[in-house]
């Protein structure tokens, strides 16, 4: 289904709630017998069984009375207090194609049902079950591409980032309609980014280089690079330049250390990620992700270890190919300031990124990222005319349900636009999450380091892509 309700414990919704009007104790449905199978199956089968099925992240499957029933009061608490189905976005600003929020009427049935007994009603009121493809959220891939084989991952030590390619085998030009990453192992995969690999093009004009040369060139970058590896992971040197106003970072600086310029520009390569409580959901039709011929897909993988005990992975991605006329291609911009620095015990720290686009351009989604530490985001648009606009307020972000939110409508954006990430961390003691808040923390992989991104998913207005009338 297009929308869902994410049940997953999230205290940080509470700090909405006094937005909404809070449904009394004696609902108005009281007037009449309300039941499982008549009222409140329509609303789960609706709104909750993407996620509470078998197989998916939800903890518990909702998808039956005997399933439901025993989560009742748990069911009426989390809808009451609208933390349930989970949703950080600020309502005053953006509207969004995957808001799954329950309307009052739909929170008093449910409300009514668990107070006057939670009953089942007659079973030949239940209406069909909604049908989904196991072990999908995006339906039948068309291919399916795994880790070549099961990654062991050890009892202890910190988070490992792995990386692993699959070969496509394509000999011509792919257009993904849908994709999805899927975990093998849900209590070891933090998260998933797979990319696009294209082949490489030989330079006859490139210089040849000897071995003595290329490790020279790369020791040099590696010295001028503000980050360095840390066993499976990339971290930033303690020393490195700090800017938490990404937006002023001179940009020599950036090209000095490494990175591509401001806001890190934007990348084609980016398939698709799995983080926790990501839901995926098709394009829209004709907008597609171009896979070129001879590509190779990899798969970035953040492990976290499960104490005391040795874990298997094998990890895939889903494609399902687009049929039809094919229009845009989808591309993603990772608004990410990596010069970050979070002084030790603060809370209310603010971290800025930015980035122009040069070309007139129409967004689908946005997708805030931090880890433990951020608190809040917001993203804006500074047009060349002056206007100014919130694109996306999340005041209350959780690292657990990482959320991307789908515009209703493409937004027309001009060249010259101005995008502006605004974070705010807290890094103090008061942070339940905070595993050391009497350390300086800077960017890097794990999730004891930080990070700030506002990835934004966009098509390019004067492009034309090449129409194919189907991929097999």
């Amino acid at each position: 289904m297009k929308n869902a309700l994410r049940l997953a414990t999230a205290a940080s919704f509470l700090a909405m709630v006094g937005m909404f009007a809070q449904p009394s104790g004696q609902a108005s449905e009281t007037s009449r017998d309300v039941n499982f199978s008549k009222d409140v199956a329509p609303i789960i089968y609706q709104k909750c069984a993407e996620c509470h099925r078998p197989g998916e992240a939800a903890p518990m499957s909702l998808l039956s009375y005997k399933e439901a029933r025993p989560w009742a009061k748990s069911i009426r608490e989390k809808v009451a207090r609208r933390e349930m189905p989970h949703w950080d976005a600020d309502p005053n600003h953006g509207q969004f194609a995957n808001d799954p929020r329950l309307s009052q009427q739909e929170i008093e049935t449910i409300v009514s049902w668990v107070d006057n007994g939670a009953k089942e009603g007659n079973p030949k009121d239940l209406p069909p079950a909604p049908e989904f493809t196991e072990g999908w959220m995006i339906g039948k891939p068309d291919l399916i591409l795994s880790m070549p084989e099961e990654f062991t991952l050890e009892a202890t030590g910190p988070d490992e980032y792995q990386y692993f390619e699959i070969k496509t085998n394509f000999t011509e030009d792919k257009y993904i309609q849908a994709v999805e990453a899927r975990p093998g192992n849900r209590q070891i995969v933090h998260h998933i980014i797979a990319f696009i690999k294209p082949p490489v093009k030989v330079d006859p004009n490139r210089p040849k280089l000897s071995k003595e040369e290329i490790t020279r060139l790369r020791a040099e970058a590696e010295k001028n690079s503000i980050q360095y590896n840390d066993g499976f992971l990339r971290r930033t040197k303690p020393d490195a330049p700090a800017y938490n106003d990404g937006c002023s970072i001179p940009p020599e600086e950036y090209k000095k250390r490494r990175f591509s310029g401001e806001g890190e520009g934007n990348d084609n390569n980016w398939l698709v990620g799995y983080a926790p409580g990501n839901i995926v959901q098709p394009w829209e039709p004709g907008i597609v992700k171009r896979i070129p011929a001879g590509s190779s897909i990899i798969f970035q993988m953040h492990y976290s270890k499960v104490a005391g005990s040795v874990q298997k992975d094998r990890s895939s991605v889903g494609l399902i190919f687009a049929r039809g006329p094919v229009k845009k291609e989808v591309y993603m911009a990772g608004v990410s300031n990596p010069f970050l620095k979070l002084e030790p015990g603060l809370d209310n720290q603010q971290v800025s990124a930015c980035w122009t686009t040069n070309r007139n351009i129409r967004i689908h989604s946005l997708t805030p990222h931090m880890h433990v530490r951020g608190k809040a985001q917001k993203i804006e648009a500074f047009y060349p005319d002056g206007k100014r606009e919130i694109l996306l307020n999340v005041p209350t972000y959780d690292f657990a349900w990482q959320t991307t939110y789908m515009l209703k409508e493409p937004k027309a954006m001009p060249k010259g636009t101005r995008f502006m990430v605004t974070t705010i961390f807290d890094n103090s003691a008061r942070n339940k999450f905070n595993p050391a808040p009497d350390k300086t923390v800077r960017w890097g992989d794990p999730t004891y380091d930080e990070m700030m991104i506002g990835f934004i998913e966009y098509t390019v207005d004067d492009q034309g892509v090449k129409s194919v009338t189907a991929s097999k």
